[in-house]
């Protein structure tokens, strides 16, 4: 069972932007209702969609790695970020999801999911 990676540093995310096809972000604070409230439901995500090199689910606390939600704007927690190839992404219209937004982030997961697995799988063809 994959968990989310808990980011620990700016190089850390910047290396784990560079490993990683896809990317999901988590940005939230310890001190956050709403961000304890989601997080049960983004470590199920995690669990389910993780696919090693293809897919990563992250965790950034903003108040830890301030850097990095700095960098990003992040002005709101919970905020969740897509990343594809380094770089942030829309998924389904959205740049960004603030807010324990359960219905929007289980639709930009589940079509990130399905993209990582795609390409998952082209790999996997190709090297066969």
């Amino acid at each position: 069972m994959a968990e989310p990676i808990h980011v620990a540093s700016h190089s850390e995310f910047d290396s784990l932007l560079a490993t990683t096809r896809y990317v999901i972000v988590d940005f939230y604070a310890d001190w956050c209702g709403p961000c304890k409230a989601i997080a049960p439901h983004f470590l199920r995500m995690a669990s389910t969609f993780s696919i090693p090199g293809y897919l990563a689910f992250a965790k950034v606390d903003v108040d830890r790695v301030a850097s990095v939600a700095m960098k990003y704007q992040v002005a709101a927690m919970p905020t969740f970020m897509f990343f594809k190839e380094g770089k942030q992404v829309a998924v389904n219209g959205n740049v960004t999801i603030q807010g324990a937004n359960l219905p929007t982030l289980t639709q930009a997961v589940e079509k990130m999911g399905r993209l990582a697995k795609e390409k998952a799988a082209a790999a996997a063809a190709e090297s066969a």
